[in-house]
């Protein structure tokens, strides 16, 4: 059973789940049947479980999961034990041929064909692994035929070969349509906010890099609001009487049993709350190189949809 480990060396988020999507929608255009496993960042347990999109939150099996089994519309497994995930999933779903471990690049126990590592902006820090730096384990000098780099922030930051990914926001929508599944509008939706006034709050590693691409989208926001990667959004972050927010998928799959409530649950009048959908868009080299490595590991091919 081939299995496809996505994961970074730095400390936080580099671009991971886009990534992971991407190959998802690649995979399975290319004939493949994936499931990915994760460890479900600060779920209530440790024990392996499925993912259920109409039933868990993601404090029972954490964001970037449900996320993942939302947008990519796949089955999901989480647990510490990415092993006994990866276990449960083929179980649960013996149709799955391919396997990716989102987040499973330091967890050696899993079996792996292919790594896929990505690189943000900040390349290797110091250079030092924690405590010292921001590497969870020493960068290799070499890498094999199996390890491929993606470079999520544009442009390469190590003295490596890799491949130059371009971040975009492919939309917005409302957070009712997107709870829905609704297509978004062919010109990504972005008309409907020209003019309203916006603000933006995301609970993602590097939040900036959000707003960043909002404003290059030529929205003016009126305030922006970092919070914590994986913030569990109990608190509403913006003003009273606030009109409009928007806020990134990760963000979403906390609020979207929401979707016909306000976000603060105290006096003042519920934002209207609009979900911009951020996409990695991996460079077709970097997609045949992905092909060739997994060419000839699967027993069985599903036709393409």
């Amino acid at each position: 059973m081939p299995t496809v480990v996505v994961g970074n060396w730095v400390v936080g988020g580099a671009g991971k789940t886009p990534t992971t999507l991407a190959l998802i929608a690649h995979l399975r255009q290319a004939g493949w049947n994936p499931g990915v496993v994760s460890r479900g960042y600060g779920r209530n347990n440790d024990a392996p479980c499925m993912v259920q999109v109409a039933r868990n939150t993601a404090k029972d099996v954490g964001d970037e999961p449900l996320l993942l089994a939302r947008s990519g519309r796949v089955p999901v497994a989480v647990g510490r034990d990415r092993v006994a995930a990866r276990q449960l999933l083929l179980n649960e779903h013996p149709d799955v041929d391919l396997v990716i471990a989102d987040d499973g690049l330091q967890h050696h126990r899993l079996p792996r064909d292919l790594a896929v590592v990505v690189v943000d902006e900040r390349g290797a820090g110091n250079g030092w692994c924690l405590p010292a730096g921001p590497l969870r384990e020493p960068i290799p000098n070499r890498l094999d035929k199996r390890t491929l780099i993606v470079y999520s922030g544009g442009t390469p930051t190590l003295p490596l070969p890799g491949y130059v990914a371009q971040r975009q926001l492919t939309g917005v929508q409302t957070l009712e349509d997107w709870a829905e599944g609704r297509v978004m509008q062919a010109d990504g939706g972005w008309s409907a906010l020209r003019g309203l006034e916006l603000q933006a709050a995301a609970g993602i590693a590097v939040p900036d890099r959000f707003f960043q691409l909002l404003r290059a989208k030529g929205l003016t926001l009126a305030a922006t609001h970092a919070l914590p990667d994986h913030d569990a959004w109990d608190q509403d972050p913006c003003p009273p009487n606030t009109p409009n927010v928007i806020v990134t998928e990760k963000d979403a799959v906390k609020l979207v049993r929401r979707a016909n409530q306000a976000i603060r649950p105290n006096a003042g009048s519920p934002p209207r709350v609009w979900v911009a959908r951020l996409d990695l868009v991996l460079p077709a080299a970097c997609l045949t190189a992905v092909n060739g490595v997994l060419e000839g590991l699967a027993t069985t091919r599903h036709p393409a949809p």
